[in-house]
């Protein structure tokens, strides 16, 4: 059986900006989630985002990032 993970990222926190691509004891913040999915053994880790900058972070830690989200989805958040 194959194990998959999804790593939401949304782009636009009002609280704290850019929270999720924040660095953090030298990493991004998302590279945490996707370092434990990691450790876990997940088959394959997907990160859901609606921003090219976070989809680019999220790769280069060993995310799959197939497409982007529209933004509209979440404007009311």
């Amino acid at each position: 059986m194959k194990i998959y993970a999804i790593v939401p990222a949304r782009s636009g926190s009002r609280g704290l900006p850019d929270k999720n691509i924040k660095v953090l004891a030298g990493k991004p913040l998302i590279a945490y989630s996707i370092d434990f999915a990691k450790r876990l053994g997940v088959d394959r880790i997907f990160c859901s985002t609606d921003s090219k900058e976070y989809a680019c972070i999220a790769k280069t830690h060993g995310a799959e990032v197939p497409f982007l989200r529209p933004k509209k989805f979440f404007e009311k958040f």
